[in-house]
């Protein structure tokens, strides 16, 4: 049997760091940020029943992160019998995007149809935001389960934005400009976004020349979420797991460093 070298220790120890630290459940006290706060008040001042396009614009790899931000929104949503319409920009989010809204639909009780409904992905994004910006019916005359856009009872009368309270976009990436400044520089749509952490400082200069409306960010801003809702998920979770590796490496580095000067002074004498 090969022996175990110092980094294979250091895997171990950040192994049973991070299971006992959940194990054990610690509760993380995080503080909201105004950012988190000020999407979370968005959904909640508009009127119950208002109608919300979520777009799910995001690859597959970034789920781990995606997940909790996208839950956390939708919950908030649906607790608040806001009607939503799913659609994708990008083709990996697509059955991403359907599996996540069924799963909150069913955990609220909604009806597909009815409170929600599912439109999928449709090619060339920036054509598909202009397009739905004249006719949602014309870019999807069928929704994501095959039936005629007419034939469910939630899309009766919503023509374009013009019927929509706003866009929720789940991004990993840069398409949630495609909605600021093709959407709402060109229909007025207010947009929102739930981003990854990497992309919080790509929009923060949109946020804060107001042409994007509110912005959460990465797994710290899911945690947060969760805490306005009182609904605790992934980001907690993640959070939790997070802070308890961070806390392992720091100490891993003081250590480090004692041995490192100790040695040194041991050498000199």
């Amino acid at each position: 049997m090969k022996r175990l070298e110092a980094r294979h220790w250091t895997f171990i120890g950040l192994f049973l760091t991070i299971g006992i630290t959940m194990l054990l459940n610690f509760r993380l006290d995080i503080p909201v940020s105004d950012r988190t706060r000020v999407l979370y008040d968005y959904i909640e001042q508009l009127p119950s029943g208002s109608t919300l396009i979520v777009s799910f614009d995001h690859e597959a790899s970034s789920v781990p992160e995606i997940r909790p931000i996208a839950l956390s929104i939708l919950r908030h949503a649906f607790k608040k019998g806001h009607k939503l319409i799913g659609v994708a920009l990008l083709a990996e989010g697509t059955l991403i995007g359907y599996r996540l809204m069924r799963q909150t639909a069913e955990e609220y009780g909604r009806v597909y149809g009815a409170d929600y409904v599912y439109l999928g992905f449709r090619p060339q994004y920036i054509a598909a935001i202009l397009s739905m910006g004249k006719s949602i019916r014309e870019t999807y005359p069928q929704d994501y389960r095959g039936n005629d856009y007419d034939s469910l009872p939630m899309l009766r009368g919503i023509e374009n934005y013009s019927d929509i309270a706003g866009v929720l976009s789940i991004a990993d990436g840069s398409l949630t400009t495609h909605w600021i400044e093709y959407g709402r520089g060109r229909f007025d749509i207010p947009v929102a976004a739930g981003v990854t952490a990497a992309m919080v400082t790509t929009y923060d200069p949109y946020v804060a020349s107001g042409q994007l409306d509110a912005m959460v960010g990465g797994l710290r801003g899911a945690a947060e979420y969760e805490q306005l809702i009182a609904r605790e998920g992934g980001g907690i979770r993640g959070m939790l797991a997070q802070s308890s590796a961070h806390v392992y490496v720091v100490v891993l580095i003081i250590i480090g460093n004692i041995i490192h000067f100790a040695s040194r002074r041991r050498r000199a004498a």
